[in-house]
């Protein structure tokens, strides 16, 4: 029995490896993206994506034909969700990165934006996993998309400048 038991562990681990090499380049770039953090400079993203892989590799006997990239998105949104909306920034308290193009939204834009459109997952999918009404999903999305289209202006640094130095 010994024996049996350790051949399915080998076949397992070989076939979670497989998935890891083939999902991780990606995985990470959704994690960075989801943590507007540079691809050079992400801790949190790292850590956000080796939580979610540890989870899919402790239920992969029970995915039972579930799409274990799907699973581990989930998890990387569920954890990026919690992170985020129950205590802003608890993956390190850090804000975004002010290079990242993403830097310019909130956490729950960010995760509606990466998920619908870097990910392409379908609306009602992101409503369903966020526990979120569908509409909702659509508004934040829009507005999302739209502040990233035309991003807030920032105030001239010369008149920056003037004001700083014209207040005592």
């Amino acid at each position: 029995m010994g024996e049996r038991q350790g051949s399915r562990d080998a076949r397992r681990d070989r076939e979670f490896e497989a998935f890891v090499a083939g999902a991780s380049g990606r995985l990470l770039h959704t994690a960075t993206l989801l943590t507007a953090e540079t691809p050079g400079d992400n801790p949190r993203a790292r850590h956000l994506l080796t939580v979610a892989l540890a989870h899919t590799y402790a239920v992969w006997d029970r995915l039972r034909g579930e799409d274990p990239y799907d699973r581990t998105r989930q998890q990387l949104a569920h954890r990026f969700a919690r992170a985020a909306w129950l205590q802003y920034g608890a993956l390190g308290r850090a804000r975004p990165h002010p290079g990242s193009a993403l830097a310019v939204l909130g956490p729950q834009e960010r995760l509606i934006l990466v998920l619908r459109l870097y990910e392409g997952v379908a609306e009602q999918q992101a409503a369903a996993l966020l526990g979120l009404p569908v509409e909702r999903v659509r508004a934040i999305c829009d507005r999302a998309t739209a502040t990233l289209l035309h991003p807030p202006k920032e105030p001239a640094r010369a008149v920056a400048a003037a004001k700083a130095a014209a207040t005592p």
